[in-house]
């Protein structure tokens, strides 16, 4: 049977809110047909706080795009286009953006491309250890130069690198006044963007005012078109329920809600983008001495698993099985799971692999029982501690004692990179746009020097990956794809489900990119 472990009480509410925000989706539009207002505010509810503004800190990324701008943007189909860079072009190993003529900075400065290569050089330096920053960078080393004269800037890898464009690319740019004083930037924003932070409250709201003479957003976009909104205001507001009541009654203007309020929001006349999420990825931990260390056992307990049971659990009964470890519209996006995972009778596996029921019923080897340390945290996301919970039930009907662990957010942290004190990790996805950014989760050192907490060793995955890195963007998609495949087969991390979050507008029109982030040129306030 398995042994559950009471949660221990929240201790970190900012560092869940900040890495829970981990779902990942296609990009959508919004529409109506009511005029526009002129110069209106547009109230937006954020599920968590913001206690930094800081574009290249943890907490401060998500808010970065209202008054930072970065080189190139995504357009709604999920190509790029235009931002501070009028044109570029790069290969495996080398980027160069021509930039726009005229952009300013919020204080009236002009940007320079010396200044956009300092703010590549300062957000890529390991030293300062920026974490917004890393989670938009490539994950190799690079060197940013720049020539004024013609408005260039050019990025060096060290090693190859396919998405120098989307990544480098899309990294929010800080003006030279915010990097003579970084630690302002924790209440104040230096950028080019088209707003600019005017008012912050511990909590919230948080306020941005509109920059009248913005004139480089995506595509070329202005903020003189009718219905840009004067201020934005953000709330912080935690529970979808009150979210969802707020947009029925005209409370705010704009949310982002997923779960079973989405019901309640249809049919309310309400604008709708809807976002593709992936929600759970469970890690089993590959490092010596572990028993998942042996890649038969792995193989043979995922493929006991029930996953449209999981996928149901995961999303309230709706959810389908989810077919690739970022969700669609991600870039190389497949359906690789179902032809790759264990297909074999569990129990016929286990036998194969030398596991055998002992006389009082748990399955050991050698003598040694299968005992496995399941954890996971609620902080993570509502519906996870229940599919640990159904993971342990058919593991244990299989013959293993499973120890289920529900943490708070830092316990579970220390386990994972610190302590590597489990067996299974039912956590969140990092919902990565890109296939590379997943690399130092499934291969590289373990921590402190890398992220690779399960010690997961693929080697068809790794000469895979080692190919693809040598191919420009899309082309190498089909080797992506391939070492995807690769950790399927070997059972080294297995997601969960595959649902859709909803971003919703009252009297707005907007578009969203990836993972349902509002693009701040599109909002229109109607009438």
């Amino acid at each position: 049977m398995f042994r559950r472990t009471p949660p221990v009480a929240l201790a970190a509410v900012l560092t869940a809110s900040a890495l829970a925000l981990s779902g990942c989706g296609g990009v959508a539009g919004s529409s109506t047909t009511t005029p526009p207002v002129h110069r209106g505010t547009v109230r937006i509810a954020e599920s968590s706080e913001t206690p930094s503004f800081d574009p290249y800190s943890a907490f401060g990324a998500s808010q970065a795009h209202y008054a930072y701008d970065s080189l190139v943007n995504l357009a709604p189909d999920g190509s790029l286009v235009t931002g501070l860079a009028s044109s570029w072009h790069a290969t495996a190993t080398r980027a160069a953006f021509t930039l726009r003529p005229g952009i300013t900075c919020s204080d009236g400065a002009t940007l320079t491309a010396s200044a956009v290569a300092r703010s590549l050089t300062y957000a890529g330096d390991p030293a300062h250890q920026l974490a917004g920053a890393r989670t938009v960078l490539p994950n190799v080393p690079f060197t940013a130069s720049a020539d004024d004269r013609t408005g260039t800037v050019s990025v060096t890898a060290a090693t190859p690198f396919p998405f120098l464009t989307r990544t480098i690319g899309l990294l929010p740019i800080v003006c030279p006044a915010g990097l003579d004083r970084p630690h302002a930037l924790d209440r104040a924003t230096r950028g080019t963007g088209p707003y600019v932070l005017t008012h912050y409250t511990p909590g919230g709201p948080y306020e941005f005012t509109v920059r009248d003479d913005y004139a480089w957003g995506p595509a070329g976009a202005t903020t003189s078109a009718p219905g840009i909104p004067e201020r934005i205001e953000i709330s912080v507001v935690p529970q979808a329920s009150t979210a969802a009541n707020l947009l029925i009654t005209g409370g705010i203007e704009i949310a982002h809600v997923s779960g079973p309020d989405r019901a309640r929001l249809t049919g309310r006349g309400l604008t709708t983008a809807d976002v593709a999420t992936v929600t759970g990825l469970t890690f089993f931990n590959q490092r010596p001495g572990r028993v998942l260390a042996d890649r038969a056992l792995r193989r043979a307990l995922v493929s006991a698993l029930d996953r449209q049971g999981l996928a149901n659990v995961a999303v309230g009964g709706t959810g389908s099985p989810a077919t690739d470890f970022g969700a669609e519209g991600a870039v190389c996006h497949a359906d690789l799971a179902d032809a790759n995972l264990p297909a074999r009778n569990a129990t016929e596996a286990l036998r194969a692999a030398g596991w055998a029921r002992t006389a009082d019923g748990p399955l050991a080897k050698d003598g040694r029982p299968l005992r496995l340390r399941l954890i996971t945290s609620p902080d993570l996301g509502p519906t996870l501690s229940s599919v640990a919970e159904l993971m342990a039930r058919e593991w244990t009907a299989l013959g293993a004692e499973v120890d289920l662990v529900s943490e708070s957010l830092p316990a579970l942290v220390n386990a994972m990179y610190r302590t590597a004190d489990f067996d299974v990790v039912v956590g969140s996805t990092p919902g990565f746009a890109l296939p590379a950014g997943f690399i130092p989760f499934f291969s590289g050192p373990a921590p402190a020097r890398g992220l690779n907490f399960a010690g997961v060793h693929n080697p068809e995955y790794d000469a895979l990956v080692a190919q693809a890195l040598r191919k420009t963007g899309t082309t190498g998609c089909r080797t992506w794809n391939r070492a995807a495949a690769a950790l399927f087969r070997s059972a080294d991390a297995l997601p969960i489900a595959e649902d859709r979050s909803s971003v919703y507008g009252y009297r707005t029109t907007f578009t969203t990119s990836f993972g349902g982030r509002l693009v701040p040129t599109s909002i229109r306030l109607h009438q």
